[in-house]
């Protein structure tokens, strides 16, 4: 069940009955296998029937473009409310997936219903890079991070009661999603709603080979009544997330800390919530949380399976000669920022405490400023220049007068130079929209990154803001490691 995965053993026992009992299972009282391990029947293939065969028990699907849909006996083939589970394995570059909801069609990709994503390392083909990874609800709410691997069995469970829709990938939540009353719907996705159907099984293209078993169901009572979360604000904000979700643009927020009283379940439920993938990034540095190469290990040990990216945010210049490269490689991706120094006077400055700034002349400081910024770029390993075009809070007002065409294009350029991406910042709503549009005029690739320094997180809006105003594509983006 959603709680649980049920033990394979009372699963095969019930392969072997199902066939036996469908005419006479009251709705909702029993699980019901939909594959009896030998044949394909009650299942009905479309446009490539040879895309699909049984093997030793399990349900092959290898070949063009095909989808299998139940047509058996249990509910008509009819489904409102109901959970069902699955078994699934992926071969390497695979794409699949589990269609709800839905209805034969002869060919082409299933117009009605929702799909839940089977893909660990699929990464589109042509131009098309396809982000949305295994239990993402497709084109909604999307997973960017693989959580599973391929070659190894992995459960798919979904459960649906009313507007709700919950997926776990090996009993991990992954997406819980209130369909609001009038949702937005790009014209390629508008029968993608909660309604009633059948499922299906997705056979993608020639190269990908997927693996099912232990396909079971058990239909929910259509007037069942639950408790359920409220749905995520509908507003302007969370339309834009809807419409990037369905444009393929990754909605993750790479600089989220567990601090403030933030913990992972608080700041994975409001990942739910509204729709934003998240990167969590302790700090890692002398005097901070992360101290040594074991500190490491035992943060990413205890993030394992967890639906998140990692991010290390490497804390002062010294940080390349603590930790081993080893070490650094467990992470997804690794960010700094020039905030943390040593002056031409020798003093060591963090920019954002008041006591260790010392400013002597304004011009002075920007181009020893930006002398800092190039050489962690050019001298320090990372991906992601994070806080970009800070200042310190005695001449932040400056920003535009200090911050000259010539300052942001060393920066820039230096960006490029080592392929480092730079962040747009929703805590400092930095940088400006013509640094960024700069940028993206030089080919910089950006993330978003609130860097919360309490527990809440927000949605991002000065990113979507500067999105929206500088134009900000997919392609912009710069694409964290699956």
């Amino acid at each position: 069940t959603m709680g649980g995965k049920m033990n394979h053993n009372i699963k095969a026992l019930l392969m072997l009955s199902t066939m036996l009992m469908l005419t006479c299972t009251p709705s909702g009282s029993e699980w019901v296998s939909l594959f009896d391990g030998n044949s394909l029947n009650g299942w009905k293939a479309s446009e490539n029937p040879d895309t699909w065969k049984v093997e030793d028990g399990k349900l092959v699907c290898e070949g063009p473009r095909s989808h299998l849909f139940y047509i058996g006996e249990y509910q008509n083939a009819n489904f409102k409310n109901f959970e069902l589970e699955a078994d699934v394995m992926t071969m390497p570059g695979a794409n699949s997936g589990i269609y709800f909801h839905t209805e034969y069609q002869e060919t082409g990709w299933p117009d009605k219903g929702y799909e839940v994503q089977v893909n660990n390392t699929h990464i589109g083909a042509g131009d098309y890079r396809e982000l949305k990874k295994t239990g993402s609800l497709y084109a909604i709410r999307n997973q960017y991070k693989t959580i599973v691997k391929d070659n190894e069995w992995f459960s798919v469970a979904i459960r649906v009661v009313n507007k709700r829709v919950m997926v776990k990938i090996n009993d991990m939540l992954v997406v819980d999603y209130i369909e609001p009353k009038n949702p937005i719907r790009q014209d390629s996705y508008a029968a993608r709603l909660v309604a009633n159907g059948t499922f299906a099984l997705q056979g993608h293209d020639p190269d990908s080979k997927v693996y099912y078993k232990n396909i079971m169901v058990k239909a929910l009572p259509d007037d069942l009544e639950e408790t359920q979360p409220e749905p995520a604000i509908a507003d302007e904000i969370s339309a834009q997330i809807d419409e990037l979700h369905a444009g393929n643009f990754p909605v993750i927020d790479a600089h989220v800390h567990l601090k403030g009283g933030l913990t992972l379940e608080e700041a994975k439920a409001n990942s739910r919530r509204v729709g934003i993938n998240y990167g969590i990034a302790p700090n890692c540095g002398v005097g901070f949380p992360i101290t040594d190469d074991q500190g490491i290990y035992d943060f990413v040990e205890s993030m394992e399976g967890q639906p998140v990216f990692l991010g290390m945010q490497a804390e002062g210049r010294e940080w390349v000669s603590t930790f081993s490269k080893e070490a650094i490689s467990q992470f997804d991706y690794v960010f700094s920022d020039a905030l943390t120094f040593t002056d031409d006077d020798g003093n060591r400055t963090q920019l954002w405490e008041k006591e260790t700034v010392h400013i002597k002349d304004k011009q002075d400081f920007m181009e020893m400023y930006i002398d800092r910024i190039q050489s962690v770029m050019n001298d320090e390993p990372i991906d992601i220049f994070v806080n970009p075009t800070f200042l310190p809070e005695e001449i932040e007002a400056e920003y535009d007068e200090l911050w000259t065409e010539e300052r942001m294009q060393k920066v820039i350029d230096a960006a490029v130079k080592n392929q480092i991406a730079i962040e747009i910042n929703a805590r400092f709503k930095i940088p400006s929209a013509k640094f960024i549009k700069m940028g993206k005029a030089s080919g910089v690739k950006y993330v978003f990154g609130t860097n919360n320094g309490a527990k809440a997180l927000g949605r991002l809006e000065y990113c979507l803001e500067m999105m929206k105003e500088c134009g900000l594509t997919s392609e912009d983006m710069y694409i964290l490691p699956h």
